[in-house]
């Protein structure tokens, strides 16, 4: 819904728009909406698809204090010291059977999925909580922090923690008109498949009969191939700032494919579930193949 010409345009600020990625997807909404966008990327020459008024692009890797610092500083120069929506959308994903992922990868990936999100949100709430009419906080934790798919552990987990933070970061600044809302995607068409990092068993896996199904697993292969699960970023993107933009943005937002599916399954017994993450993921080729040997 467009702001009301007769309000002050509102200013939001969006980690990971690189062209492709989800937080693109939401700039372009926002700027439809006709919020002041802040996008941010650790290379803003990689936001080449976002033009037009109301559209500025700022440098920011969540993984540097350095950077987030200098980018809050540049932030208040530009707004006055003031922000009234934060969307933490930058993430990465990597994949890998727990018996054989590598702590040092994993701590990568935590970084970014969590403790640069915690960095980025300690930096702009002096800022947020100078909004006039409250501020919003949106942590985007995925589907994934609730669904348990194999061989994606370091990302699923990461995402599962930076849910927790947003449950209790909720409570805790209510107190200052902070209202935090937890972003939890299905299937929506973007980057973060293509570009995960290459990665292939290493040679004493357990899962080495297995190797060619793993591989599929290991580069999303399977999950690609699904039918009628990715849905149109602009169109997921314009739905989720709908959500956010009604006078009382809900706690909880589910969009994308098949989403449902996960929030269905945090409610069934354990084990129900089981059968579908092996079908979806390709698990269950992969069992097949190493119980024929």
């Amino acid at each position: 819904m467009p702001q009301s010409p007769d309000k002050k345009q509102k200013t939001v600020l969006i980690t990971g728009c690189s062209d492709g990625g989800l937080g693109a997807a939401l700039a372009r909404a926002y700027q439809k909406a006709g919020y002041r966008v802040l996008a941010t990327a650790r290379n803003p020459s990689k936001m080449a698809s976002l033009k037009g008024a109301n559209i500025e692009k700022l440098t920011l890797d969540v993984v540097s204090d350095e950077s987030i610092s200098a980018c809050a500083s540049e932030v208040t120069s530009l707004t006055g010291g003031t922000l009234d929506v934060l969307i933490n959308n930058a993430g990465a994903q990597y994949n890998m059977p727990i018996s054989d992922l590598p702590i040092s990868e994993a701590k990568k990936i935590f970084d970014l999925n969590v403790w640069g999100c915690i960095s980025t949100i300690q930096a702009f709430i002096p800022l947020l909580i100078k909004a006039e009419d409250g501020a919003l906080i949106v942590n985007h934790t995925s589907a994934g922090s609730l669904a348990g798919l194999p061989f994606q552990s370091a990302y699923n987990a990461s995402k599962a923690a930076f849910a927790m933070f947003s449950d209790i970061l909720r409570l805790e600044l209510e107190a200052f008109s902070i209202r935090v809302v937890d972003l939890k995607t299905g299937g929506v068409k973007s980057n973060i498949i293509p570009n995960l990092t290459s990665t292939e068993l290493p040679k004493n896996s357990i899962y080495d009969a297995a190797r060619e199904e793993a591989g599929r697993m290991l580069s999303g292969e399977h999950l690609k191939s699904l039918k009628g699960v990715y849905r149109e970023a602009d169109v997921w993107a314009e739905g989720v700032v709908g959500d956010l933009t009604k006078p009382k943005p809900p706690y909880q937002i589910w969009r994308g494919g098949q989403a449902w599916l996960a929030r269905i399954g945090t409610l069934l017994p354990v084990g129900i579930f089981d059968g579908k993450l092996k079908e979806i993921t390709g698990l269950d080729a992969v069992i097949r193949k190493i119980q024929k040997v």
